[in-house]
């Protein structure tokens, strides 16, 4: 394995937070598609687990929905005594965090993280009462569907037609210690709903008809395992991160554009968005500036940040980062953000220098555990005019070879801009340099007589 040496003030300031998260509760989320899929019995079933290791665990607030096997895991264990709070002249049982916090068990189970607790209560959400059991150093079981995601609520409004009202920071969700992901085909959760084993059997009818229609728990159960993987894909970054890892992991197919002060840079970025869209996959768009570039000019500046802002437009996370060498910033974005893939520009022009080595070779060599997708630049229109007067100037060269090659050489020697004496043999001859393609090649030219 591949590692650079960390920075010193890096170690310290990862000691300070082990230090801060050492004092605090850990949060485990059981995390499903929809109700229904079992977040709650794999709760009860973890938390019996813990106590079979001598945990102390104790119920906070548990809903079973009448549901008889989930009852059943909960005989036996130790229950917290529920709150009454009166609203609207009803009674309305909550969770009293007050009596959670006296109690102090090393694990609390508290469900349905998104629900909205009675007006009067400590906090408005219960999310906000396992905030404090954690800060109080207290771990906490619970449970959430991927609809009650912030960030998901409207996605998920539109596939369902249905809008959910209780929400949860999607903050709380990224923070959480531990996320366990319930799975629960289509069709094995209607068939549970259809036995009635997650609504009665009048409210299981209603909900195939609306809520819980085959395409819409497909639908669900995507957005859920899409949600888990990019947490993954998260905890992986911090750990290469934490481990000063260097070279790329290809566990994803990723991107990193590279946009530079020339023409052609928006046909990348369109063909980049366009590659990102076929293989479905994030993706970033990066300009580095050298000291060299400090001094473009206001038309250059107004281009790349037009480039910038249509990759962005396009879905792109981008950046502007500042650098000497613009392979090594290269290289060393595309290893802290584990992109695998580094898309470039490639010009139809070559360079005659043998010597030369392009900005692919430079990545090829520092990096060789990332792909290059090199980009063809369309140079028609910005060498038209240059093409025209080549093409010109060839057309006329074409016409005067047809002259006799004597008379050619003649030419062309004498309209040579640089002043050159033509050296002389004994026999009296002068030898002419033809000019380029012809280099190279000399024809002897009898000097007219002077007599």
């Amino acid at each position: 394995m591949s590692r650079i040496r960390p920075d010193p003030d890096q170690l310290l300031n990862k000691i300070k937070e082990e230090e801060k998260l050492a004092a605090r509760g850990k949060l485990k989320i059981f995390f499903g598609a929809s109700a229904g899929v079992g977040k709650t019995y794999a709760m009860l079933l973890a938390a019996r687990q813990q106590i079979l290791q001598g945990t102390d665990v104790v119920v906070g607030i548990v809903e079973t929905h009448g549901r008889q096997e989930t009852e059943a895991l909960l005989e036996g264990l130790e229950h917290l005594p529920r709150k009454d709070f009166i609203h609207r002249s009803k009674v309305i049982k909550e969770f009293d965090i007050d009596s959670a916090l006296v109690r102090k068990p090393s694990l609390i189970l508290v469900d349905e993280l998104a629900h909205s607790n009675a007006p009067g209560s400590r906090h408005p959400k219960r999310w906000q009462d396992v905030e404090e059991l954690l800060a109080a150093g207290i771990h906490v079981y619970s449970t959430v569907n991927v609809q009650h995601l912030e960030t998901l609520n409207d996605v998920v409004s539109g596939i369902t037609g249905i809008r959910v009202w209780e929400t949860v920071p999607d903050q709380v969700f990224d923070v959480a210690d531990e996320i366990v992901l319930v799975d629960l085909p289509p069709d094995e959760l209607l068939q549970r709903l259809k036995e009635g084993k997650i609504y009665l059997p009048h409210q299981a009818e209603r909900a195939i008809q609306n809520f819980f229609r085959k395409g819409n728990l497909i639908a669900l159960r995507e957005l859920a395992l899409r949600r888990t993987a990019d947490r993954v894909d998260t905890q992986m970054l911090k750990y290469r991160h934490d481990q000063s890892v260097s070279h790329v992991w290809q566990t994803r197919d990723s991107m990193l554009v590279c946009l530079g002060p020339g023409e052609g840079g928006d046909r990348i970025a369109r063909s980049a968005a366009r590659i990102a869209a076929r293989l479905d996959v994030p993706w970033h768009v990066l300009y580095v500036e050298t000291p060299e570039l400090q001094h473009l000019s206001e038309n250059q500046r107004q281009r790349i940040l037009k480039n910038l802002k249509l990759a962005q437009e396009m879905g792109a996370e981008t950046a502007t980062l500042s650098g000497r060498n613009i392979a090594e910033v290269v290289v060393s974005y595309a290893r802290d953000h584990n992109l695998a893939k580094v898309v470039v520009g490639q010009s139809q022009k070559r360079s005659w220098r043998p010597w030369y080595r392009s900005f692919v070779d430079y990545i090829s060599t520092r990096a060789p555990d990332l792909d290059i997708i090199q980009i063809a630049l369309d140079t028609t229109n910005n060498t038209r005019s240059s093409n025209h007067r080549t093409n010109d100037s060839q057309e006329s060269l074409f016409e005067r070879m047809k002259a006799p090659w004597k008379s050619y050489a003649i030419e062309e020697h004498m309209e040579r801009s640089v002043v050159r004496r033509a050296p002389r043999s004994r026999e009296g001859r002068t030898f002419c340099r033809c000019p380029q393609p012809y280099r190279g090649l000399r024809q002897n030219v009898r000097q007219p007589s002077t007599a």
